[in-house]
């Protein structure tokens, strides 16, 4: 109990000591002993690598995890050891609503059916956008987590105790100038050279764990690249679902549409009998007035519909074409359409009655249908 009391006491003077030099520091009425450049410059580089380890965790988080409810329940599940229960993408939600949703229209439909195709694509973007948070929350989040969880702890209470280790060696000076007597003097100096020994150590000790920095930012930047990697992938899976999708939705608008008109054609009355060819279908087609369009040949049967179907019967006019370049590649779905490749050089025309998401395209001797979507129309 006596030993207990006394520890106690002593404790209680060390830190009084220590305050007492830490206030008359701030107010200018001692000496500090200062660190040198290097070790300050490693004190810098370490601050500064903890701040922008925070900010990029905290917004990283973000990113993967838009919710804030959602991330207070990870940060909880983490704290207590417990694993986070599998969470609905947004993605995987809007498939599941768009394929119920056609069940409810029916999946025949044109509607039913569009719905499923996207709900389809929905449900693979949500399932990669899955994988990519795990990649990334394993790669990424979780060196740098480990970081300030770890290392950054103990460089903090090193430091602290350097700190300390400071303040009792610049008492010890203090001591020692206002030593007068011989003894009061002696017992200052084999003080101060204790306090010096245990500063110069514990100074040692914190300088190589600031120069550990060095290896955390190598181990940051394989991690950084890591995540760089997650997010290529992810994006690029992303952008071949849409482009699937694109290419089911382009070959089967021009059926929904096609079918559509030839509906609103028969419930609509029959023209005069006096009608040419070209006034006919000028009052029942729609006209593309941005593309030049064939003209159509009086007193031929009405040859639409076959000149859709069959682009590569239909020459081209003889003046009013367009060149169109070519943004991402295409594969041609059946023989009436032209295959693409990003960034070449075609020429575009439109038919009578084409819809209008569609063009004719020739390149040197192939011709055939091509999507609008896919090019960039020049002069």
């Amino acid at each position: 109990m006596d030993f207990n009391v006394k520890k106690l006491a002593s404790d209680a003077g060390v830190f009084f000591s220590r305050a007492m030099q830490f206030t008359e520091e701030k107010l200018g009425q001692a000496e500090k002993t200062e660190l040198d450049a290097h070790f300050e410059n490693l004190l810098a580089r370490a601050d500064s690598t903890k701040n922008w380890t925070e900010k990029i965790l905290r917004q990283t988080e973000v990113l993967l995890q838009p919710n804030p409810s959602a991330r207070v329940e990870e940060f909880l599940y983490e704290k207590l050891d417990r694993k986070v229960p599998s969470r609905v993408t947004n993605g995987e939600l809007l498939a599941q609503y768009m394929t119920e949703a056609a069940n409810d229209f029916g999946p025949g439909t044109p509607y039913g059916k569009t719905l499923i195709k996207v709900g389809e694509t929905q449900r693979r973007l949500g399932a990669a956008e899955r994988d990519f948070i795990h990649s990334a929350s394993i790669n990424f989040l979780t060196p740098l987590r480990n970081f300030l969880e770890g290392d950054w702890r103990t460089i903090t209470k090193e430091r602290r105790i350097l700190q300390n280790r400071r303040l009792d060696l610049d008492a010890c000076k203090a001591r020692l100038k206002k030593a007068k007597a011989a003894e009061a003097k002696a017992a200052a100096e084999h003080e101060l050279r204790l306090t010096q020994t245990e500063f110069d150590r514990q100074a040692e000790v914190t300088r190589l764990l600031l120069e550990g920095i060095s290896s955390t930012h190598v181990n940051h930047l394989r991690c950084l690249h890591e995540f760089v990697e997650s997010q290529t992938n992810y994006y690029a899976q992303c952008y071949q679902y849409m482009l699937d999708l694109q290419k089911q939705l382009g070959s089967s608008k021009g059926e929904i549409f096609s079918g559509t008109f030839v509906g609103n054609a028969e419930s609509t009355s029959p023209p005069p009998a006096a009608a040419s060819p070209p006034a006919v279908a000028a009052a029942t087609l729609p006209a593309v007035p941005t593309i030049p369009v064939v003209p159509t040949i009086v007193g031929v049967p009405n040859t639409v519909a076959e000149s859709v179907l069959n682009p590569n019967e239909v020459k081209p006019p003889a003046s009013g074409t367009r060149k169109a370049r070519v943004l991402y590649d295409y594969e041609a779905a059946d023989s009436t359409e032209l295959a693409l490749l990003a960034d070449e050089m075609i020429t575009v025309y439109s038919l009578p009655g084409m819809d209008p998401d569609w063009l004719i395209g020739e390149r040197g001797n192939q011709k055939g249908k091509v999507p609008v979507t896919y090019l960039e129309l020049l002069s």
